[in-house]
């Protein structure tokens, strides 16, 4: 299973992620879904193809349960980019789904003598590109080369997508849930090419950051991460700070390197140990500019070489 896939369902899958996104998108917020009514279903199935049995695997999907009446089946299938295949993709999950209804309504009538309640399969696809929107295919008509004589024969199926970063601001407003971080960064992302942090909490510290590191493909997401930070209020604020830290840090360690290997190159034993130095010193941007500017670094060696 790639990374992206595995980010992506450890934050969805929480019931109060997963709650919030079909209340958003479906019912335009209003609290439909509650939490304790969602029960896990197995996202595997399979189909039948040249003889052999082949597994498939949605990315996340729930029932919806009233008291022991099953109302519907949710996935969620989340995409960064846009996948031509996608409409054949999700009729071959939700065929499956409701193949898996016809399989189990005959065992009930063997068991009972009654017929199990049917309930509908609603897939919701996620698309987080910023750069483009996803024009087509929508449809399975977009995936198909069909013949005009037939083609009032044959049935279309469309998919739910929705856009995340084209979302409006009520929208995104609406979420209560970790998710409405998300989908705010996208939406300044598409509109900005720029992030101002909420200061909303975050529930879930670790499976969120799991997630921005994936889809901004910036490690520094989840290298920042600390197990304090699910012990206390953490927000994105603080979150950014980490890892704009981390990142002049890493770019002094990334310098100092490349300055170090050139001072080795020219048997210059001063720089590695004025670097050595700075860094015992905590004088990480004096350590910064020594690497890139010459005069600078003549200047700090003159300082270090009075002070001994």
């Amino acid at each position: 299973m790639a990374e992206k896939d595995i980010a992506e369902k450890t934050l969805e899958a929480y019931n109060d992620v997963f709650a919030d996104i079909i209340n958003v998108l479906l019912f335009n917020g209003e609290q439909q879904v509650k939490e304790d009514e969602l029960e896990e279903e197995s996202p595997n199935s399979s189909y039948k193809a040249d003889g052999k049995l082949h597994a498939q695997e949605r990315d996340v999907a729930k029932y919806w349960r009233k008291g022991l009446v099953r109302i519907a089946l949710y996935g969620l299938e989340n995409q960064t980019d846009i996948d031509s295949d996608m409409p054949l993709r999700l009729f071959s999950y939700d065929g499956a789904a409701y193949r898996g209804q016809l399989l189990a309504d005959k065992e009930t009538k063997e068991k009972t003598g009654k017929a199990a309640p049917r309930y509908p399969v609603v897939t919701l696809v996620l698309y987080f590109g910023y750069q483009k929107h996803w024009k087509t295919p929508r449809t399975l008509y977009d995936c198909l080369d069909i013949p005009e004589e037939i083609k009032p024969y044959v049935n279309d199926y469309r998919m739910n997508l929705y856009e995340i970063a084209y979302l409006s601001d009520e929208q995104v407003q609406m979420f209560t849930s970790d998710f409405r971080i998300v989908a705010d960064y996208f939406v300044q992302m598409r509109k900005n090419r720029n992030y101002i942090a909420l200061e909303t909490t975050i529930n879930h510290v670790h499976e969120l950051l799991q997630l921005m590191s994936v889809m901004t493909r910036d490690n520094r997401f989840e290298d920042v991460y600390s197990s304090d930070m699910e012990r206390r209020p953490t927000n994105m604020c603080e979150v950014l700070d980490r890892v704009e830290n981390r990142g002049i840090q890493k770019g002094i360690e990334e310098g100092i390197e490349k300055g170090i290997e050139k001072g080795i190159e020219k048997g210059e034993d001063t720089i590695l140990s004025l670097m050595k130095y700075l860094l015992s010193n905590g004088r990480m941007e004096d350590a910064r500019r020594a690497t890139e500017d010459k005069a600078y670094r003549s200047k700090l060696l003159d300082e270090i070489s009075l002070q001994k």
